[in-house]
């Protein structure tokens, strides 16, 4: 699945990813390629995005939103 991490006027991140596990408002999210959609909020913690070469990519945010689709994780911080 592609994931994309955001910050106004710069990314992060963007590539393919085996999974993104990201500090939901009600709790940790784990989310892997056939996910359901979803639209959350985030709260302060660890957005850990693990890539299609298994190399795990760490970002500490503060807040901000998660939206999956099919295709794709899309954060914004």
């Amino acid at each position: 699945m592609e994931v994309r991490l955001l910050k106004i006027n710069e990314s992060l991140f963007t590539g393919e990813a085996k999974s993104v596990v990201a500090p939901g408002i009600t709790g940790e999210l784990q989310i892997l390629a056939g996910h359901e959609p979803l639209v959350t909020v985030l709260k302060t913690g660890v957005v850990t995005i693990m890539d299609t070469e298994e190399k795990s990519h760490t970002f500490d945010i503060e807040h901000g939103y998660l939206e999956v689709t099919p295709e794709q994780v899309t954060i914004m911080l």
